[in-house]
């Protein structure tokens, strides 16, 4: 095999690597060689078909095996020696037309493009310093949030017989519907506990029983939506006639131990127990995130080195993927929004630069300090993905064990995540106490 460098520019290499055809030809017959105890063919014994006779059946077919296999094995070679560290995977330009190599009339002679992470020395986190901030949890947040769980837990008592309807009240009913006078499957119902406002029935059903009392009966008159999922019904008027047995208005969240055993807690107290750990988490974890933004900010700071472009490319694309599906749909924030497309794809492109950069450090640190992803490390967020999809857990699974580059997408924030905790553990960090609001700031894009 020769090897020979024909361009360097920065990051990027080009090789030009020819293997003769005399060496794929020796390739060839230690393949053919290795497989001829395996061969079964008519007219031979098992074993026992003649190598020329083996070479003349299925020699060009053999010898596109042998070329793959001498690519990659080359290919590899060639980085090795040069001692690359591929930003991607290498762009393979074969010279010599494929047929006449694989019929053994030429020359294997292909060109490797490269392009290479870059050398650079990493900060060490034992340097720096940050600030963690932090907030105590208050009491009243723990009140308020038990008051928002009590709101969800409505309950209604009933009210006068002479009591009108109102939006937010509740109508006990018994309905029957029709279409041109012929009842329709579905459309009856007993005892029927409504909440006027909740949107739950047909539109303008609700809004038709505001102001009826105990006792009333009314017809009500509504036209089903177009794309109702009963098709037969879609885009149809109906009528039902309704007997309004009670209107109830609604009751005052109790917050005692009836309460938390609806939230499977033993009592009240082990409710406000559950409430304050998950609070405490929430606020733990905000103040991990704004250190983890201030550890990113003073890398990003702190090294400056040549990116991959192709790297920078990649992940520009899907940032700005996402940026104009986001814009097609209205979801811009307001200063995006605001920008032109040029000046969207620049502010992009710096974050997409600066995510690039990020990795590359972060991947130096953690690779000088042996961090490693563990088997289980890996299969607990295999599962913690599958089960973002219930009842497909198992097609996630299959999919990701299936795609090498997906599974990466996985083991990625687990290492950075290790990494932060890294720097954390070596670097100076003081703790500064401020209010709720200072610490669920919003924070520009990372």
């Amino acid at each position: 095999m020769d090897i020979k460098e024909l361009e360097a520019d920065g990051l990027t290499k080009k090789y030009q690597v020819t293997v003769t055809k005399e060496a794929l030809e020796e390739k060839l017959d230690a393949k053919i060689k290795e497989m001829q105890p395996q061969v079964s063919l008519k007219g031979f014994r098992p074993g026992k078909v003649p190598a020329s006779h083996i070479r003349k059946m299925f020699g060009q077919s053999i010898m596109k095996d042998v070329v793959e296999e001498v690519l990659n094995e080359t290919s590899q070679q060639a980085i090795n020696d040069n001692k690359l560290r591929p930003a991607g995977q290498p762009q393979i330009d074969l010279r010599a037309n494929g047929e006449d190599v694989t019929n053994g009339k030429a020359d294997l002679e292909y060109n490797m493009t490269v392009e290479s992470i870059p050398e650079f020395e990493a900060v060490d986190p034992a340097t720096l310093k940050f600030t963690r901030l932090v907030t105590e949890l208050d009491d009243a947040i723990v009140d308020e949030r038990l008051a928002e769980l009590a709101k969800g837990q409505k309950t209604y008592k009933k009210k006068a017989k002479t009591a009108k309807a109102k939006t937010g009240d509740a109508v006990l009913i018994d309905f029957v519907g029709s279409i041109d006078g012929e009842e329709f499957e579905g459309g009856a119902m007993e005892g029927h506990q409504l909440v006027l406002g909740s949107g739950t029935f047909i539109p303008g059903f609700e809004d038709e029983l505001v102001g009826v009392k105990a006792g009333d009966e009314k017809d009500v008159v509504v036209t089903f939506p177009d794309d109702y999922q009963a098709a037969d019904l879609a885009g149809k008027e109906a009528v039902f006639k309704t007997v309004v047995h009670e209107v109830q208005g609604e009751k005052d969240a109790v917050i005692d131990d009836e309460l938390a055993k609806k939230f499977g807690m033993e009592d009240l107290d082990a409710l406000k127990a559950a409430i304050k750990e998950q609070l405490e988490a929430e606020l733990d974890g905000q103040s991990r995130m704004k250190l983890k933004r201030a550890i990113l900010d003073e890398l990003d700071g702190k090294h400056d080195f040549e990116l991959p472009k192709g790297m920078v490319e990649t992940e520009f694309t899907n940032i700005w993927n996402q940026v104009k599906a986001e814009k097609e749909a209205g979801q811009l924030d307001e200063d995006d929004a605001a920008k032109s497309d040029e000046e969207l794809e620049a502010d992009y492109r710096k974050i997409a630069e600066r995510r690039v950069r990020l990795g590359l450090v972060l991947a130096e640190m953690g690779q000088k300090e042996n961090i490693d992803i563990s088997n289980d490390e890996l299969q607990n967020a295999l599962v913690a993905e599958a089960r973002r999809y219930p009842g497909q857990e198992q097609q996630v699974i299959e999919f990701y064990q299936k795609n090498p580059q997906a599974l990466a997408q996985l083991r990625a924030p687990i290492y950075e995540e290790k990494v932060v905790d890294l720097i954390t553990d070596k670097a100076t960090v003081k703790e500064k106490k401020v209010d709720r609001d200072t610490l669920f700031e919003d924070d520009p894009m990372i």
